[in-house]
């Protein structure tokens, strides 16, 4: 194909993106912490399950955070066989309803989150579960938040996107990236619809209906899950009794900045599950990212008058598209032009997933591999 050609074709999949009806590049879908529903909190509401695994650096903030939210609500921590000192750290946070337990050897077929996470669950006794990362501080008042959503609008899941550290130069250009393209992976809009069959939710802050969570059989239903957020929504919106819900948030925040190699071990971990292990959907995925964010700079460079107005276009097109994200998290202005950088380093990103599987490896994470089954 000519440079026009795909110009024209990149510029048209960017127009169709900002046109379709449910508009995942938006950032409507927001929710915030409200201070005054603290009063409206009962401690017996809530049990938060904190799966920690080495995360002596950040897990007292994320306690602290958790010792604002009101009425002492019940908080496990599950040591996921740490090697430093964070079961000693979240034992002398001075929470009065902590507990910390210690997770019991990892048996083979479960991941290291979700094998932690049942062994709290089965310690859970109130209405609701907060599902929260070790590396995620809480407004004040969002806990109570999160609850009042999930009761008035009769919601099972009510999770959140916790806001970047944005404290370092990989953290505050490609978390917001991040972000941005798992919105258009998973929109929000349609994840959040009963009827829509898109499921989505974000692991990180999640709260969910104790008796939701029983009824799909406990994290054992979702074992060996790598996107472990998204298939527990999945399930939970399977059964169809009550709603989930999505959203970007500033009042959960991650603790934690991600470094170059970090940030692409995270991406790694669950590139190649989003396209089922399939190397047809690899090469298609590789050609879409090439075509939509390479081919406009390329033909504005190499191509003529018509390839480059129709490259323009699409440059455009894609900056629109993800002016909203950079506004939401205070982007620089810089960040919109570098989007096809990191478009195609996360194309690099898949491919290193895609190695990864190749060579036996489904996933890798916190200093755990988890190896594929025969083919």
């Amino acid at each position: 194909m000519a440079w026009a050609d795909l110009a024209a074709v990149s510029a048209s999949a960017w127009l169709a993106l900002l046109l379709v009806p449910w508009r995942p590049w938006r950032t409507a879908e927001r929710l915030e912490a409200d201070p005054t529903a603290i009063a409206r909190l009962d401690p017996g509401d809530v049990t938060v399950l904190m799966p920690a695994r080495n995360e002596a650096a950040v897990i007292g903030h994320s306690l602290a955070a958790l010792a604002r939210q009101g009425s002492p609500m019940a908080v496990i921590v599950i040591d996921d066989g740490s090697s430093d000192e964070t079961a000693g750290i979240a034992t002398r946070a001075g929470l009065v309803s902590l507990r910390v337990i210690q997770a019991p050897p990892l048996p083979a077929g479960w991941t290291g989150k979700l094998w932690a996470l049942e062994q709290g669950r089965q310690a859970v006794t109130s209405p609701y579960v907060l599902l929260l990362d070790a590396d995620i501080a809480l407004a004040a008042g969002l806990v109570a938040t999160l609850v009042d959503k999930a009761r008035r609008e009769r919601l099972a899941l009510v999770s959140l996107m916790a806001a970047p550290a944005m404290s370092g130069f990989w953290d505050r250009w490609w978390m917001p990236v991040f972000i941005y393209f798992f919105k258009l992976l998973y929109p929000f809009r349609l994840a959040n619809k009963p009827e829509a069959s898109t499921a989505a939710a974000a692991g990180g802050c999640l709260l969910v209906a104790t008796e939701a969570l029983a009824a799909i059989g406990g994290f054992g239903a979702l074992r060996d899950a790598v996107i472990d957020d998204c298939t527990l929504a999945a399930l939970i919106k399977a059964r169809g009794a009550r709603g989930t819900w999505l959203g970007l948030t500033r009042s959960a925040v991650m603790l934690r900045a991600t470094g170059l190699a970090g940030f692409w071990r995270m991406v790694a971990r669950t590139a190649f599950t989003q396209l089922r292990y399939s190397y047809a959907l690899l090469a298609v995925c590789v050609a879409v990212l090439l075509v939509v964010f390479v081919a406009p700079i390329l033909a504005m460079i190499a191509g003529d008058g018509t390839a480059q107005i129709l490259g323009a276009a699409a440059f455009l097109f894609m900056g629109v598209s993800y002016a909203p994200t950079a506004r939401f998290y205070g982007q620089s202005s810089l960040a919109i032009p570098a989007l096809p950088v990191a478009g195609f380093a996360f194309l690099l990103m898949t491919l290193t997933s895609a190695l990864w599987y190749a060579r036996g490896l489904r996933s890798r994470w916190k200093g755990r591999d988890y190896r594929r089954g025969p083919a």
